[in-house]
């Protein structure tokens, strides 16, 4: 049973949309951020401009990014789809687009000069691409025959199915979809070059910083920012491209500024979410602090702007993606010779970010003031209508002074509170490690100390829901993608994984079955 949804409009749909676009992007990309990592380690110490230079050692740099990460990529895609055999067939096809791409860049090559050729293109996107087709067509032609083959040749008839169809994958690889993303790269590529050629790179942020908040910021930082980026650290040694979007600055200066001048629970939760946020890097704690005053945004655009003319002029940039987006993942990656302007596009986003949310706090205090004795009021309410519904009061209910518990914000509905029998908890995000295994940890400590035994508390993407979840907690601007998931579970949206009154729900909720023998 999940809690009541208000039906989507076309813009949330789009939003979904979008969301779920960029989740299947990140799931490609973020479990193979460690070979990112480790590539840029080898870059950062083999290479000519290296620290230490090691010609030997540099040998793997090229094969490294050019055969293995987009390879990882399209298995990690193909898998997701359609387990390993989606991830054989994915890894087949875009080994095609690879070597298409190279023999294309070869006779473009032969008709131009020796000082003026193009480089390889790295497969990043070719690899997105060739994920989803190889492993959606291999799932449909095995269900084609499913049922039908006779006994003793099901290993025969699986095997060369995935290897022929494979062969034709290769192929469709090698021809239009390694001209196709040629194309693409270098329409992209000619995009970025005029923004900076221009001086307009900081407008970027117009788009980027409000994408973040409303978690569309996968499709463009790994659909786009960070295939380009690699491309360019391939070709120059490091990227201002790997900035854009990872840069902490903004959201610390955001957490600070509500540290300082926020009001009730957003001010008391603030200092610690700032320190996750900045040391962590788990930037998605800040978002629902936006949400609450959109005009918040425009603070983060100016910050986000701040630090890109910052890394623009004084020429920072990293060798590979900071990811998590931590201090200390960006310390990590930085070229040489940029350390000074990167921490200082840092410092400046910041603390532009924290002057302008500063101003808007400060302005609009009073009103948030009587909104929050307003808030409090109905919340007080909706603790009311949940005891009545259980039958006795509870200690956790009581105790609850923040946020809204009505089931259009998520709250566990009065209702469907003992419906189902709560055994494993699955905390949800994007990526399914970041923000979500954070809040799995808050819960599992809430009901430890509750001394309450034999419930899971777990987290994953989104993408990897499924049935077992009795209940999901999700940060609300993604919990109608969870509801499509997992329609019988009980959904549960919160505001803010770090610190939420919903948690004290959950555990309450555990407890009541427990105490009444239904667990």
């Amino acid at each position: 049973m999940t809690t009541a949804s208000v039906p989507a409009t076309g813009t949330s749909k789009a939003r979904v949309g979008v969301q779920r676009f960029g989740t299947f992007l990140s799931g490609m990309i973020m479990p193979n951020i460690p070979a990112l990592i480790a590539w840029g380690i080898f870059t950062a110490f083999f290479i000519a401009v290296g620290w230490t230079p090691v010609p030997a050692l540099a040998t793997l740099v090229g094969p490294f990014i050019h055969y293995l990460l987009p390879i990882l990529i399209a298995y990690t895609g193909g898998n997701i789809i359609y387990g390993v055999r989606g991830g054989v067939v994915a890894s087949i096809g875009t080994f095609g687009a690879i070597a298409g791409s190279d023999y294309l860049i070869a006779q473009i090559n032969a008709d131009l000069p020796a000082d003026n050729q193009l480089g390889q293109v790295h497969m990043f996107i070719g690899a997105m691409i060739m994920a989803p087709i190889c492993a959606y067509s291999m799932r449909w032609l095995d269900g084609l025959w499913e049922g039908k083959i006779k006994a003793g040749f099901e290993m025969l008839v699986n095997m060369f199915s995935a290897g022929i169809w494979g062969f034709v994958l290769a192929i469709i690889g090698f021809y239009p979809i390694a001209w196709v993303v040629n194309g693409i790269m270098q329409v992209l590529s000619n995009a970025v070059d005029w923004l900076v050629s221009m001086n307009l790179l900081p407008l970027t942020s117009i788009i980027i910083e409000p994408a973040k908040v409303f978690f569309l910021n996968n499709a463009i930082n790994h659909g786009v920012l960070t295939p380009l980026g690699i491309q360019e650290s391939a070709d120059t040694g490091s990227s201002i491209l790997f900035l854009l979007e990872a840069n902490p600055g903004p959201g610390v200066g955001l957490l600070l500024a509500f540290t300082f001048f926020g009001i009730g629970a957003a001010r008391a939760s603030a200092p610690g979410a700032a320190v996750i946020q900045f040391f962590g890097g788990i930037h998605e704690v800040y978002f629902p602090y936006a949400l609450m005053k959109p005009m918040l945004i425009l603070a983060l655009i100016a910050g986000g702007m701040t630090g890109v003319t910052t890394n623009m002029l004084l020429g920072g940039a990293l060798r590979a993606p900071a990811a998590p987006g931590s201090i200390f993942a960006v310390i990590a990656q930085v070229a040489n010779n940029s350390y000074v302007a990167v921490l200082l596009s840092v410092v400046l986003a910041a603390t532009v970010t924290f002057l302008i949310s500063w101003v808007i706090l400060r302005a609009s205090r009073k009103r948030d003031l009587e909104a929050m004795a307003a808030t409090d009021d109905a919340f007080g309410a909706a603790i009311t209508q949940t005891a009545a519904a259980k039958g006795k009061t509870s200690a956790a209910l009581d105790g609850l002074r923040s946020g809204a518990a009505t089931s259009a914000d998520g709250g566990i509905e009065p209702a469907t509170m003992t419906e189902r029998e709560i055994k494993n908890i699955v905390f949800a995000c994007d990526a399914g490690m970041g923000s979500s295994a954070m809040g799995a940890s808050v819960l599992r400590n809430k009901i430890k100390k509750a001394g309450i035994e034999d419930v899971t508390v777990t987290n994953k993407a989104i993408a990897a829901l499924d049935a077992s979840a009795d209940l999901v907690i999700t940060q609300n601007q993604l919990t109608d993608r969870a509801r499509q998931k997992t329609p019988g579970s009980v959904h549960v949206s919160v505001d803010n994984f770090m610190n939420s009154p919903r948690y004290d729900e959950v555990v309450d909720l555990v407890r009541a079955q427990h105490e009444d023998g239904t667990a």
